[in-house]
């Protein structure tokens, strides 16, 4: 009989430590945010904190009164006090790494998940609106107040390389439509096309749209695309991903597809092929301005030789990335950044900013990221999407910038 009540203290001990961890760790997590533990909830956790610590201390006594009576055997003992102290480690650990005096981690959740249009939910489980909003403030990029100069790019225009990198851009065969050049960015495989003629640059649009997006290597092979990246951001009501409706302003060999001044810029070329970035005022102010294709998406990471202004991560996190730059000799840029299989890792805006700048980019823009961030080549995805449920593919989209031969 005392052999039993000793086990039995041990028992509750051990599990009413587990609880008791457990518990208040989403008690603190309430303090943080109301999101995952409401203000009814909070009160439940006391009343189970209390009934909890009652429960222990009736183990206590259990075994305290059988101190000399056996117990389990010595593995078994061994085991479950390092199983115990290690899930007491890891809670502290936890807490410790969302609330502790080292941002890092919340700013990363915070920007990366405050991103994307449908996993908002994980930061707002464990932060507050008044917190997000504090860290974005912390981190953002700065909007430009001036459209692209389209007289600084001059079409074929001869210029030596300044660095390797330029090097890189430069030195190809006289009839190459384009090359790619791959490297890595934080550990993640990335993809720079640099395309030759930008004449031969157009968007491309989904053939389902208003019902669907579609893949974009089936875009590419039905345009008759050599290479593709994918385009602008689109609407995603109820979060329902199907990429059906694009976002903004959306113009086609200067017919409007969509037209919305609802945030972003406009990113789309001229006849001239030049790259032209500006403020979203409408598809009809677009036209005007010359457009002939263009999508919309933000933010833009170079305007007239000038990088924007990037506190902290710039408020998009570390995701899979496209951008799109062009040099002053007209070269345009096509750059897709992988995440890796966790999706933990990716790009920054700044390391956009950078690498654009790198090989020469007077002009630059953040497209679509995430899992719609794809570059094809030849009908094929050269690069490796993974989507949220950690599986090795993209999804459909509304718009691409494609090049034919």
């Amino acid at each position: 009989m005392h052999l039993n009540k000793k086990r039995w203290g041990l028992l509750l001990i051990w599990v009413s430590t587990i609880l008791f961890v457990s518990f208040l760790v989403l008690f603190i997590i309430s303090f943080y945010s109301n999101t995952l533990i409401t203000s009814f909830w909070r009160y439940v956790l006391v009343v189970l904190l209390v009934v909890i610590s009652l429960s222990f201390i009736y183990g206590l006594y259990l075994v305290n009164q059988n101190r000399y009576v056996l117990k389990f055997h010595r593995w078994f003992m061994i085991l479950a006090n390092t199983c115990v102290s290690l899930y007491i480690v890891g809670c502290s650990a936890f807490l410790f790494i969302l609330y502790g005096p080292y941002p890092g981690f919340k700013n990363w959740l915070i920007t990366t998940a405050m991103a994307t249009m449908n996993h908002q939910h994980y930061c707002k489980w464990f932060y507050s609106d008044t917190i997000i909003a504090q860290v974005m403030g912390e981190n953002y990029v700065q909007d430009f107040d001036e459209d692209t100069d389209t007289s600084l790019v001059e079409i074929g225009k001869d210029v030596h390389y300044k660095n390797d990198y330029e090097r890189q851009i430069l030195e190809h065969n006289k009839d190459q439509l384009f090359k790619v050049i791959e490297f890595k960015v934080n550990d993640c495989n990335a993809y720079l096309a640099a395309v030759y003629d930008a004449s031969k640059i157009s968007v491309a649009v989904t053939k389902w749209l208003g019902r669907s997006g579609q893949y974009i290597y089936d875009m590419a092979t039905e345009n008759e695309a050599v290479l593709a990246i994918n385009g602008g951001s689109f609407v995603d009501p109820n979060h329902n991903s199907k990429g059906a409706y694009p976002n903004g302003v959306t113009i086609q060999n200067k017919k409007i597809i969509s037209d919305s001044t609802s945030g972003g810029s406009v990113i789309g070329f001229n006849d001239a092929g030049i790259l032209m970035l500006t403020q979203n005022r409408g598809a009809d102010a677009a036209l005007e301005a010359g457009y002939r294709d263009a999508v919309t998406m933000s933010p833009l990471l170079i305007v007239n030789g000038n990088p924007a202004f990037i506190k902290g991560n710039g408020g998009w996190g570390y995701a899979a990335r496209t951008a799109i730059g062009q040099r002053e000799d007209g070269i345009v840029l096509f750059l897709v950044v992988d995440s890796n299989a966790t999706r933990t890792k990716g790009a920054s805006m700044l390391d956009l900013t950078q690498i654009m700048q790198r090989y020469g980019a007077i002009n630059a823009a953040n497209l679509d990221g995430g899992t719609s961030s794809v570059m094809v080549v030849g009908g094929e995805m050269i690069n490796d999407p993974i989507d949220s449920a950690g599986r090795h593919q993209t999804r459909g989209i509304p718009t691409a910038f494609i090049v034919k031969k």
